[in-house]
């Protein structure tokens, strides 16, 4: 059954330098009050893994947290570039950044890999782009059965997975609904995982399309209302959209970057 704890004791216990960590979410949910406990605790040399880096990643490569970033995308949505990405990756600003690029669907069939056990995924995907010249984790395969060369990527498991959710119950049932992504699959992947839920409930009422994570999958539950914003929790709270278009400005610069950190 999963843990209740707080979001500070959750990070302290479950993330530690040095850690592969997924912070998952797809424009909905995403882990941020989770992303700023990991960077209040100064966490280091962290190998980064998401789908889609958007704010959160950009604050804590910003902040000195990450050494790599395992990624098929990555912007401010709807705005523009992250510049703390850009800014460690062309000027090793605060520290250098490596990366490793897939496509989305390399990256899912990645985590379902590690949610299955199995080493690696096979895929048609990659045709037509020259990702396999620069990425070490592409690999050409050939069918057994038919001949026909497919895509390799090895298998996602990272040593601890964070996602947030609507609720859980008070036994570490989570449920979550609407755009929910890869979280399943990253919870499945990882070693270790903390959700963060916006509410503890006596009963998980069904609801249509939700899933399900039940307590013995799930290490850890925290519970933090809010803790996706500025992204929205459906059926909670809305998307903060100033938010996104005055990171831009913010994140821009290095000073103005280094004043938004020292208030977090």
């Amino acid at each position: 059954m999963a843990e209740l704890v707080s979001l500070a004791d959750g990070i302290a216990t479950l993330v530690g330098d040095g850690d592969t960590v997924a912070l998952e979410g797809f424009t909905h949910l995403i882990p941020m009050a989770a992303g700023h406990e990991i960077i209040r605790q100064g966490r280091r040399d962290l190998t980064l893994v998401r789908m889609t880096p958007d704010l959160v990643y950009d604050q804590l490569i910003g902040a000195g947290c990450a050494r790599k970033l395992v990624f098929s995308w990555g912007g401010n949505p709807g705005v523009g570039s992250l510049h703390r990405l850009r800014d460690a990756v062309e000027h090793d600003w605060p520290r250098p950044l490596e990366l490793e690029e897939h496509s989305h669907a390399g990256m899912a069939n990645r985590y379902v890999a590690g949610a299955s056990g199995l080493p690696f995924a096979v895929l048609r995907g990659y045709r037509g782009t020259d990702l396999a010249k620069h990425t070490a984790t592409i690999a050409p395969v050939t069918c057994p059965f038919t001949g026909e060369v497919l895509t390799a990527v090895p298998a996602l498991r990272p040593d601890v997975a964070v996602i947030h959710a609507q609720r859980a119950d008070a036994r570490g049932n989570v449920q979550l609904w609407g755009i929910t992504g890869v979280q399943k699959e990253a919870v499945l992947a990882a070693r270790r995982s903390l959700v963060t839920v916006e509410e503890v409930v006596d009963r998980l009422d069904p609801r249509p399309g939700a899933t399900v994570l039940p307590g013995w999958v799930v290490t850890a539950v925290a519970v933090v209302p809010g803790g996706a914003r500025p992204s929205y929790a459906q059926g909670y709270y809305d998307r903060d959209n100033g938010y996104y278009r005055d990171w831009d400005s913010i994140s821009r610069d290095r000073a103005s970057f280094t004043a938004w950190l020292g208030e977090l």
